[in-house]
């Protein structure tokens, strides 16, 4: 690439502060009101249990740390009799009732009605943020891998997490025999009915979500699309590579140190003005990220590219350094918590909608216990599970956000 090409760029520089949308808030209810929402898959006849107080239950369980159906109904019956009087039982519902429920409900519903619950309890409290605070969303698949469909096939979700509050917004089972890409626009309906809007919000997706449908979803919505480019969209990723980076100032710098190693992350970013922009819809900015870790004697370096939707003066390079790690909370902060706190790979549920309903409980859990401080997610389950009266307390109010 000619030296020349330089002046077809402009480089992401600081420009003034600009407030966000205001997010609109909305009613205030405790869980019994949510799970009201919830359809009832059961035949009317022979009814015994209300359908919201044994979801109920089964949310509770989980926030106490319960990691499988068997679990949640050991919970039940260790309850006394005036906490299950307080929800409501007098006879303790029996496991296979609770099974057979719970592998029969419309897991994507109930996920969206549990993370309405949740994100409308942490609006009453929210953070202090910077003014530059964008709301950001990051997309990601995970792999149920000891729960099998029928024919062998593994059970694969896609799930969107609010990185400011640790909460799944929605969660969505991706049809067996494709993959996360057709259900993207799903995810994103289901995240915009938590929300209420999107305007203004930011996605943050690995390379697969590079696609064009999905750039152009998410702008028909007001939001904006940061997603890295690799070799699954070939032009686009040569475009990025052959930009004059050297030529290109440094826009942010941050250096770590920990776990014996030391790194250092560099972000630049440009706006090309050469005909036709950048080869993908919507995009406005040319992202490089460098990567030197060193561990010891040895320094390894990755680089990495990205596109992003919002021009220079609405994304800085601070800020897209900042985007760019909030695409590992979803791993980190979600996906590692159920692996590791509720050994979700070992659980082998596989009837019905049963594996993404159990892990949308554990979503659930996840973010109440992250909006309520907690950041150690194994030991705040196990202070719910001590104190269960106090747990059912704060789910049943309406306005308590504390345990």
């Amino acid at each position: 690439m000619t030296s020349s090409l330089i002046t077809a760029l402009t480089v992401t520089t600081p420009t003034l502060d600009r407030l966000p949308a205001p997010v609109a808030d909305g009613e205030h209810g405790g869980l019994l009101d949510a799970l009201a929402k919830v359809p009832d898959p059961r035949d009317p006849r022979g009814i015994r249990y209300p359908l919201s107080a044994l979801l109920m239950i089964a949310v509770c369980a989980v926030l106490a740390g319960a990691s499988s159906f068997a679990a949640i109904t050991d919970w039940i019956q260790d309850l006394d009799s005036d906490a299950r009087g307080r929800l409501g039982f007098e006879r303790i519902p029996s496991g296979t009732t609770m099974w057979r429920l719970l592998t029969r409900l419309d897991a994507d519903l109930l996920a969206t009605v549990l993370a309405g619950w949740l994100t409308t309890r942490a609006r009453r409290s929210p953070p202090v943020r910077p003014r530059r605070h964008r709301h950001v969303i990051a997309v990601d698949g995970k792999t149920l891998r000891g729960a099998r469909l029928d024919d062998g096939r593994q059970v694969h979700l896609l799930s969107a997490l609010d990185t400011d509050t640790g909460i799944v917004l929605a969660q969505v089972t991706v049809n067996a025999k494709s993959n996360e890409i057709p259900a993207f626009t799903p995810l994103l309906d289901a995240v915009h009915r938590v929300v209420g809007t999107l305007e203004g919000v930011v996605f943050v997706a690995d390379a697969l979500h590079t696609q064009a449908g999905h750039a152009h979803q998410v702008a028909t919505r007001g939001a904006h699309l940061m997603t890295a480019v690799k070799g699954n969209q070939p032009t686009l990723f040569t475009q990025l590579k052959s930009l004059p980076w050297p030529k290109i100032p440094v826009g942010d710098r941050t250096r770590d140190r920990g776990h014996g190693r030391r790194e250092t992350r560099t972000v630049k970013a440009v706006t090309p003005h050469t005909p036709g922009g950048i080869a993908f819809p919507h995009a406005e900015q040319a992202v490089r990220i460098t990567r030197s870790r060193t561990t010891g004697t040895k320094t390894t370096r990755e680089t990495a590219y990205f596109t992003v939707s919002l021009p220079a003066g609405d994304a800085l390079p601070v800020d897209l350094q900042d985007w760019i790690r909030r695409e590992w909370l979803i791993e980190n902060q979600v996906h590692h918590v159920r692996d590791v706190t509720f050994r979700e790979d070992s659980h082998q549920a596989r009837t019905g909608t049963g594996p993404a309903v159990i892990a949308t409980l554990r979503n659930t859990a996840i973010g109440w216990h992250r909006t309520n401080g907690h950041t150690n997610i194994a030991r705040a389950l196990r202070r719910a599970n001590r104190r269960s009266h106090d747990l059912i307390t704060a789910v049943t109010s309406s306005y308590s956000t504390t345990q």
